[in-house]
């Protein structure tokens, strides 16, 4: 079954990760940007602790444990996936030559086992064996320079070493980037069908949850937002949830309604029978794998403090992103976008359609509001804190840039 509008709680990965497990917003576990001081209480719902307590064993394929040291708890088996492939994470064929093994091992036992596959990651660089799909010269002057933007931001320092391993330079085109993470997908789908194939020699695809999803999206040129997980737009916030359960998820099922990742724990919970501790926010999937209801959802909402401080609510045919600060992408305080008419989100009506942003603010605040209330926390937490990994884009500009 695939959910249709499944969308991240909280960006990028820490965050999402850590609502993921918690079953909680950011919110309430407190773990509101990448690479943050903040750490996870220990008195916080944990998804890998409660299925080890209920006798499953548990292990992670993820780099994450390395990070933070709260990605560990639970987990009775860790394999840390960084420092390989040219320091950017184990590929696919690494990781995988790590799980198959495990899973041969340990299939006829209650398992849990998470893989966080890394190949769809900036730097995308697929192996020779997977299409690039893109046709034409990149580098060709007659083409738009759409990577001109790019030249003035932090971010052109950062994928330089990538770019340079790239057998075009003086790339004008962003859609040959493009073609290359559409190959980094298409190479963790092979790893994916690697991994699906040995659980079928194992015996137990049958009778084995499968869920497939990932922390964020990918934003590529748009927004002033270049081959990277931040921002509030749909490119970034929308993510893929597929759930197999068989005897339950009909093939090629959908989902229409609402759902996201402060829903992953109690959904699988709620598949096995187990009690959804009263902590957790989110609400079990489970009724609507075999074709019942999703949760009834009017909004959702959305947060970053990592690159930028901005919080966001959508609705089936609205957005409305509010900052909290400075952005460094020069983007207004507000923008607001009608889905229906702009589903790419190019065109900011909140200049122009003041009232209609207005009431789409007093939703997102009344529901920032209560969720402080409920947590017993004095005010929002974006507000009290600032951008984490932003600050080195901060210095850079300090430092005069790519005059420096």
């Amino acid at each position: 079954m695939t959910f249709e509008r499944f969308f991240a709680t909280a960006v990028p990965t820490q965050p999402s990760f850590t609502t993921m497990y918690t079953g909680q917003t950011s919110i309430a576990h407190g773990i509101i940007s990448h690479k943050g001081d903040v750490g996870l209480d220990e008195s916080a719902p944990w998804l890998p602790s409660i299925l080890r307590s209920e006798g499953f064993t548990t292990a992670a394929f993820c780099c994450l444990p390395r990070y933070k040291h709260w990605f560990i708890r639970g987990f009775e088996f860790v394999v840390d996936s960084t420092s390989r492939h040219e320091d950017y994470g184990y590929t696919a064929e690494v990781l995988n030559s790590r799980a198959v093994p495990w899973l041969r091992e340990h299939a006829d036992e209650p398992f849990f086992m998470v893989m966080h596959y890394w190949d769809p990651h900036t730097p995308y660089l697929p192996p020779d064996r997977f299409p690039t799909f893109y046709e034409g010269d990149p580098t060709d002057p007659a083409l738009p320079d759409t990577l001109a933007p790019l030249k003035g931001q932090y971010f052109s320092a950062m994928w330089d070493p990538w770019f340079r391993k790239l057998p075009y330079q003086g790339i004008r085109d962003a859609e040959y980037i493009v073609g290359l993470y559409d190959g980094e997908v298409r190479h963790s789908d092979e790893g994916v069908g690697e991994l699906l194939a040995s659980l079928g020699e194992s015996g137990h695809a049958g009778d084995t949850l499968v869920i497939l999803t990932s922390d964020h999206g990918e934003l590529f040129y748009r927004h002033d937002i270049f081959f990277d997980h931040h921002g509030l737009y749909d490119g970034n916030i929308r993510c893929p949830l597929i759930v197999r359960l068989p005897g339950v998820t009909l093939p090629g099922s959908r989902a229409g309604g609402f759902a996201q990742h402060h829903d992953v724990a109690p959904s699988v919970l709620g598949t096995l029978d187990l009690d959804v501790p009263e902590a957790m926010e989110g609400v079990s999937l489970a009724p609507a794998l075999d074709g019942r209801d999703a949760p009834e959802r009017g909004f959702v909402v959305s947060e970053e403090c990592t690159w930028q401080k901005k919080w966001a609510i959508r609705t089936e045919s609205e957005k409305l992103i509010v900052s909290r600060g400075p952005d460094l992408h020069q983007r207004p305080p507000r923008e607001l976008y009608d889905l229906a008419a702009d589903p790419d989100e190019l065109h900011d009506l909140a200049g122009s359609q003041p009232a209609r942003a207005d009431a789409l603010q007093e939703r997102l605040e009344a529901w920032i509001a209560e969720r402080v209330s409920h947590n017993g926390l004095h005010g929002d937490p974006l507000a009290a804190a600032d951008i984490t990994l932003g600050k080195k884009w901060e210095e850079w500009l300090a430092d005069g840039g790519l005059t420096s």
